[in-house]
């Protein structure tokens, strides 16, 4: 790297190229590939400071408890949720009565999401519940045909099946649009793509997402697509023509890249800086080199498998950090560090009690590796059996509410 571009990525502005992090046999962090280091796992506190981000700490939860006057979400009170850019910014606003909105997104790619994937759908239920606020969610079918090489009809057919999985998720109409990007690109929304691509220099773009000479000119023009719905004036349906509405993105930590573009170019635009709070990664079942891939079948519980083929993935693919033995783990216990279903658990049983008293016993060998894996899979089906019953109730009518651009009355979404 030149000393310019070292200087830029110290300040947080620009990661290492792929190639280099690679190369240094380092974790690679993208909005496409997510890689582990040397020893195959996600040095999250060297993420952050790669990045520039800040840990979520005891002082900032307690806050976001006393302002919405519920508990904390255990995505939140276990660390699974861990950072942030200018949360505090956006909790000050909401104390001076200052409007914020929701933003978060999926790129569809496969028929059914898995479980990985509801992650934060889950937590910006929560946020949106607490904090009374409008959400947009953008399902960026453009982007999966631009990478995945799907054609733009299967993109959109799977656009629409997703908004079911997360319609099901039980967002409030009256607060919550979504949109797909080959429907609803266009007017305002067009117009600020094009405000932030003439805003972004093309060696910054290179800086940040690694392109290259090779890669189509879709994908170069792409960030300004998923920059657009963080400024609110991209949907004046919402928010009019103000400018002044602050925006908060619920996402996984390798989506980073995208908002450092955005919060950089909106100053420019007049706009708030996009404020972010950001999720570890949901481990595939076969252990924590990566995230979950849609991809791969047999390294996710899908919200569409039955309970047989979760009970046969979690007993078959489930990473255990149990003993050898019987005998091996009773004397020196589970590494609750490597263990999947352990860490599965923390994600998915609510019961801090319940989920304390496993840590306890399976970490000292009192609990062994079948009985954690049937308690993970009791919890997974029980989750799943839920969703679907949600799913089957979602219609394409509702569907099409969710999607219309509609007038959406500012008590209504902010009441």
């Amino acid at each position: 790297m030149t000393a310019l571009e070292e200087q830029a990525v110290a300040n947080g502005e620009q990661q290492p190229s792929e190639s280099q992090q690679a190369q240094d046999g380092e974790q690679v962090i993208t909005p496409w590939d997510v890689t582990g280091g040397a020893d195959g796992k996600i040095d999250y506190n060297k993420l952050v400071a790669q990045f520039g981000c800040q840990n979520i700490d005891a002082a900032l939860v307690e806050r976001i408890e006393r302002l919405t006057g519920r508990p904390a979400h255990p995505f939140l009170k276990r660390g699974i949720f861990f950072a942030h850019r200018d949360l505090k910014e956006v909790l000050d606003a909401y104390e001076r009565g200052e409007p914020f909105y929701l933003y978060t997104g999926r790129g569809p790619s496969s028929e059914a999401l898995h479980l990985g994937h509801l992650v934060p759908f889950m937590f910006t239920k929560w946020l949106q519940d607490a904090f009374k606020v409008p959400l947009v969610i953008q399902l960026t079918d453009d982007e999966k045909f631009l990478w995945r090489g799907l054609s733009v009809e299967e993109a959109r057919r799977l656009a629409r099946e997703n908004a079911k999985d997360i319609i099901a998720c039980g967002f409030d109409v009256r607060r919550t649009f979504i949109f797909s990007d080959f429907e609803y690109v266009g007017g305002a929304f067009y117009r600020n793509i094009a405000r932030i691509q003439r805003s972004t220099p093309m060696n910054q773009v290179r800086g940040i997402f690694g392109f290259t000479m090779e890669d189509n000119i879709g994908k170069i023009a792409f960030p300004a697509v998923q920059a657009a719905p963080a400024f609110p004036d991209s949907f004046p349906h919402m928010f009019g023509e103000r400018k002044d509405v602050r925006c908060l993105i619920p996402c996984a930590i390798d989506q980073d890249p995208y908002f450092r573009m955005t919060r950089d170019v909106a100053p420019r635009l007049g706009h708030h800086k996009t404020s972010l709070i950001e999720s570890r990664f949901f481990p595939a079942l076969q252990g924590e080199s990566g995230k979950m891939s849609a991809s791969d079948q047999n390294s996710a519980i899908f919200v569409s498998d039955t309970p047989k083929e979760i009970k046969s993935k979690v007993n078959k693919y489930a990473f255990s950090g149990g003993g050898i033995s019987v005998e091996e783990h009773r004397a020196k216990g589970a590494n609750l560090d490597v263990d999947v279903p352990w860490k599965w658990l923390n994600f998915f049983l609510e019961d801090d009690a319940k989920l304390a008293k496993i840590g306890e016993e399976y970490g000292s060998g009192r609990m062994l590796t079948g009985e954690i894996k049937a308690e993970l899979i009791a919890v997974l089906t029980e989750m799943v059996e839920r969703h679907k019953k949600a799913r089957a109730a979602v219609t394409d009518d509702i569907v099409d509410a969710f999607m219309a651009v509609r007038p959406m009355p500012w008590d209504q979404m902010f009441g």
